[in-house]
């Protein structure tokens, strides 16, 4: 019986590595540096281990969930140093093409397989299981590996090779994030007009300009909760992330660029763990409103 790891048990990773627990065939060892995301993990049906090595040396499959392009790394490449041949390594992560594609050479070398295969759907999608899967590198190993995909996903689709699905989590992230702007800009305007958000809330968004994203996010930025479902930093890395492919690929991203400035002014006032769509206040500064409930009385 092949036994999965699961290394990053944060707001996306607990709930994605619970969805393993449950709906997988097999055991699943789960790490985090933080006990007590160890104990959520434990609660939950998963056997929590104290230290990474544990899944280094006794996993067939590991999935990694981790904020950061060096993490990342550091970890296939530990991987890479047990020596073992023919482990599966799936990147959950949102990682840097470049990274990626590094780590996936690196790792063929040595019999290791690499899948990066970020996700979209935040802490909700994670929690339900309904989460979009993007994933690059082999084809075989993709088709080995998509049964356990889908313990964690409805939508999972191979992008093609190396890199693919981590270039596709860049192209969702900037779209989702130039978005959130466009939508935080129109409803600052509302309110600044005398627009009342709520009601403007309830009046478009079954129309055009409605999406998923404005049924989340609007009603947080109304009752002013930025409790972070997807954290500014990590959306923040993929736009930074976006920028250097756009500067190797030779071609502007100017309103990626704009959104990356805003997060990055957010992160200047220390608030780049709040909720990606915290970047309303950044609009809401530049017009001297906020965009809350009540905050235009309806005559």
């Amino acid at each position: 019986m092949k036994k999965i790891g699961f290394i990053g048990l944060g707001v996306m990773g607990l709930p994605m590595a619970t969805n393993l627990v449950k709906k997988a065939v097999f055991p699943v060892r789960g790490f985090d540096i933080f006990e007590e995301k160890r104990d959520l993990f434990k609660n939950n049906g998963g056997i929590s281990v104290n230290n990474i090595e544990d899944i280094y040396y006794n996993c067939d499959i590991i999935f990694l969930c981790l904020p950061t392009n060096s993490l990342v790394k550091i970890s296939i490449q530990e991987i890479i140093d047990t020596e073992r041949k023919g482990i599966i390594i799936v990147d959950l992560s949102s990682t840097a093409p470049n990274t990626i594609e590094e780590m996936y050479i690196q790792s063929k070398k040595n019999e290791i397989r690499l899948l990066d295969s970020p996700v979209s759907g935040g802490e909700i999608g994670a929690i339900e299981g309904t989460l979009v899967l993007m994933c690059g590198g082999d084809q075989e190993i993709f088709d080995e590996i998509q049964p356990l995909l889908l313990c964690m996903g409805s939508s999972v689709t191979y992008m093609g090779a190396s890199g693919c699905g981590s270039i596709a989590k860049l192209a969702n992230n900037m779209i989702a994030g130039c978005y959130i702007g466009a939508m935080s800009e129109g409803f600052a305007f509302a309110v600044k007009a005398g627009i009342d958000p709520e009601t403007l809330f309830y009046a478009i968004k079954d129309g055009y300009a409605g999406s998923k994203i404005m049924n989340d996010k609007i009603p947080k930025i109304i009752n002013r909760n930025f409790e972070a479902s997807a954290r500014i930093a990590v959306h923040q890395k993929d736009l930074k992330n976006a920028v250097q492919l756009a500067v190797e690929l030779g071609v502007e991203i100017p309103m990626s660029k704009m959104i990356l400035d805003y997060m990055n002014k957010m992160e200047k006032l220390g608030k780049v763990n709040e909720d990606h769509c915290a970047i309303a206040k950044v609009y809401e500064g530049s017009m001297g409103v906020e965009i809350k409930k009540n905050a235009v009385k309806v005559q």
